[in-house]
């Protein structure tokens, strides 16, 4: 199947052209395309950190399934967005964004203050965190705990990637961010369910 992030690129359209058929035939041999036409192991840095960023905007999609507050609902479309867009940072090799020509659209610091602040309405809203906690209680909230450790994943991932070759300055930062969102949204779904969360006793 090809990858709706780097398929995108293709074709000189920017993030706007996508492919005429959803397989390429040219992943069969183990490698993939970046944006800007290069090739790579499906296995490089650059394509584990993007494909762990699409795993978790899965696994945000798989969450709003459940229905939730507004609030939540906001936050989670609004991540799925910037995902999307880190992924599309992700995918452009420094070489591809030197040569100009390929449009992505690139994360900004109004992002991560945007997951901030939802960090902090959603604070507001619980008592205070005395114990850790187990991930779990609701559907809602074992998916959100999920997606939160996916997270830290991609976080990780990116990491790695950031070792062998400049990425965008928001995009750490932002999936540091999102895992405290996604660790408080799993906490705000079990209180609105009347679901004690259930503290860790070493």
């Amino acid at each position: 199947m090809a990858d709706p992030v780097i398929e995108c690129g293709r074709g000189g359209g920017g993030l706007l052209s996508m492919p005429e058929h959803i397989y390429t035939r040219t992943g069969d041999d183990g490698t993939t395309g970046l944006i800007g036409g290069q090739r790579v192991p499906k296995d490089a840095p650059r394509v584990e950190a993007y494909g762990a960023v699409d795993e978790l905007n899965a696994h945000l999609g798989r969450a709003l399934a459940n229905g939730g507050p507004d609030l939540m609902i906001a936050a989670l479309r609004t991540a799925q967005d910037a995902l999307f867009r880190i992924g599309a940072e992700l995918a452009t090799p420094p070489e591809t964004s030197q040569r100009g020509g390929v449009r992505t659209a690139a994360l900004t610091v109004d992002h991560i203050a945007h997951v901030e602040n939802a960090i902090d309405r959603v604070e507001a809203e619980l008592p205070p965190l005395r114990n850790f906690i187990l991930p779990g209680g609701t559907r809602l909230a074992a998916d959100l705990h999920t997606a939160r450790a996916v997270c830290r994943r991609a976080e990780r991932r990116c990491a790695t990637l950031r070792a062998h070759a400049p990425i965008g300055e928001h995009v750490l930062p932002y999936l540091n961010r999102l895992s405290d969102l996604l660790f408080v949204l799993a906490r705000l779904a079990n209180r609105d369910a009347g679901v004690e969360d259930i503290p860790w006793s070493p």
